[in-house]
């Protein structure tokens, strides 16, 4: 299918690099490094790449209306102020348990992921108010990841990776419920699963296939329309960013991977970027 031009954003060894998100208030892409208890904030214009260590594994980093960051930990979700101070807005500390992927919805709701660090089923899809009102949208979860909506917010989309699907569910903006749970895409044409998700302008699905080498978009109704190779094999998640939405950021991992895996990927675990990729939606900053 179609190619696009692959550059790196940033070279790094990321153990799982995950969950980018454009920050429109500041020009910057965020993302973590899962494993590495790490918040990276890259600047485009710099060429910089800033690094904050957290305390504790970090699945999700996204900007909050007041300033700050919020961020799905190990054990719940937590507020970052300007001044670096961090407060607990949920707590919910399970053993062998973590938080994963995270998305902030249409109307400023953080949608945080948790799993098991075995990959076992026991985690969680909550939704997260900005007082930190919270409830568990879906149960049972083994590896909660990718989550988005569509460009008129009637729809969402939600991936728990050892099923090979990405899910869409009715959505409601108001009140925020997410409900007929149903397979849009069943991923059983290549050797990677289905991680991240964004989607785009026109409503498609653009997936990272953790373990396929390649970003996958599918139209609405679950065609699949493109495929792009990365060069590395773990590919985890992708958004839009750039002055206008189009570059295609990419995270990547390297947990897992032999010597001989890393040797012939050595690019695993930076931040990769296709420029003019397509045309993205403005990411939604946490109502907290």
């Amino acid at each position: 299918m179609s190619g696009s031009s692959v550059e790196v954003a940033v070279r790094c060894e990321a153990i799982i690099g995950e969950g980018p998100t454009w920050d429109a208030a500041t020009s910057t892409l965020l993302w973590v490094d899962i494993l590495g208890s790490e918040v990276h904030r890259f600047a485009p214009g710099r060429g910089s790449d800033a690094v904050l260590a957290t305390p504790q594994h970090v699945g999700a980093v996204k900007p909050r209306t007041r300033g700050g960051l919020v961020l799905n930990l190990r054990d719940g979700v937590a507020l970052v102020d300007r001044d670096g101070s961090r407060t607990w807005l949920v707590y919910w500390a399970r053993d062998g348990l973590r938080g994963n992927d995270a998305a902030v919805d249409p109307a400023g709701r953080l949608w945080a992921g948790t799993m098991r660090y075995d990959e076992k089923p026991g985690g969680w899809l909550a939704v997260v108010e900005g007082d930190g009102a919270a409830r568990v949208v879906l149960d049972e979860v083994s590896v909660s990841n990718g989550i988005a909506w569509s460009p008129d917010e009637t729809l969402m989309y939600y991936v728990d990776s050892p099923t090979r699907r990405i899910d869409v569910l009715d959505y409601e903006r108001v009140g925020g419920a997410a409900t007929g749970r149903r397979p849009l895409v069943e991923v059983t044409d290549t050797a990677g699963v289905p991680d991240g998700i964004c989607v785009d302008a026109d409503g498609c699905v653009w997936v990272a296939l953790h373990g396929g080498g390649a970003v996958r978009r599918y139209t609405p109704d679950g065609r699949l329309d493109r495929e792009i190779a990365v060069p590395v094999p773990q590919p985890t998640a992708c958004c839009f960013g750039g002055p206008d939405l189009a570059d295609l950021y990419v995270t990547s991992a390297r947990d897992g991977l032999s010597e001989d895996g890393l040797a012939g990927a050595p690019l695993s675990g930076s931040l990769l970027v296709l420029p003019g990729a397509g045309a993205g939606l403005p990411s939604t900053v946490f109502a907290g």
